[in-house]
């Protein structure tokens, strides 16, 4: 275990230092502030309003923002690392290659999922100030939602760096994956279904193996709990699921595949040549 947080606190001093880690930040916090200025926290809909419309305009702008950023700078890790001959000197330090595997993942998930966070926190402090109302559940349940899609794409970019034999492919993988995965929302994936006649149950499985749509679809539960935006999808859903369950679901399922994920490539990282 010491291994592994030294790994992490490695990690983590590494990404204080670089510029993606700077941008990264730059773009939560200047979201946060120009939803602020927008004035989006005085509008109304469907009943929202304050820091509760603030937040659910966030989080459906972090779900196109936070899986790029996650991967492209993850996706760098391992590969770039092999690139750079780190290997040969870990190779004759002590210290495990399983610690330092997941000391790097460790690290890596609190400095994506940090910025992302405190973010949040700064509009309900801020909001506090000006007077307004926190909505507690609403600002629990989309922390946990953050937290796992921030480590299901953390899982996706680690085993496409493990893989990739150089950072030029390791990016290009994660850029195909990421748009295939938001191009697959709702637009393609229902053209193709209806023209191929696909029963609704299976066009909405497939929907749903897509971690970005079990997020957005999650994030409308707190205010949508009848999914009337979905359309008829919603009733195979909730007939499946029901409110209490798809919430849960949505916890659940992007933090099993990121886990997945991860130790699929630990597996291909311990088996493959690390020089």
């Amino acid at each position: 275990m010491q291994h592994l947080w030294l790994t992490a606190w490695t990690d983590i001093l590494e990404s204080l230092r670089a510029r993606w880690f700077a941008v990264y930040t730059l773009v939560f916090g200047s979201l946060v502030a120009l939803l602020f200025v927008l004035g989006l926290t005085e509008s109304r809909v469907m009943g929202f309003t304050g820091l509760s419309r603030l937040m659910l305009t966030y989080i459906q702008l972090s779900m196109a923002i936070l899986p790029i950023f996650v991967l492209i700078t993850t996706v760098r890790s391992l590969a770039g690392d092999r690139e750079a001959g780190v290997f040969e000197y870990l190779l004759a330090l002590p210290v495990p290659l399983g610690a330092w595997y997941w000391g790097k993942l460790a690290g890596r998930f609190l400095m994506v999922f940090t910025p992302v966070f405190l973010a949040m926190v700064g509009a309900l402090l801020w909001g506090s100030v000006q007077g307004a109302d926190i909505p507690w559940s609403l600002f629990s349940y989309y922390t946990g939602l953050l937290i796992a899609l921030s480590w299901c794409f953390l899982g996706i970019g680690i085993l496409i760096s493990s893989i990739a034999r150089s950072v030029d492919v390791a990016q290009g993988a994660a850029f195909i994956i990421w748009l295939v995965l938001l191009l697959f929302l709702d637009l393609i994936l229902l053209g193709v279904m209806i023209q191929q006649q696909v029963p609704a149950e299976t066009a909405v499985a497939i929907a749903l193996a897509n971690p970005m749509q079990v997020f957005r679809t999650g994030t409308m539960m707190l205010f949508d709990p009848q999914l009337v935006m979905l359309g008829p999808a919603a009733y195979v859903i909730l007939d499946n699921f029901g409110t209490t369950g798809y919430m849960v679901f949505a916890l659940l399922y992007p933090t099993l595949l990121g886990t997945l994920t991860a130790w699929l490539g630990y597996v291909l990282f311990r088996r493959g040549d690390l020089i």
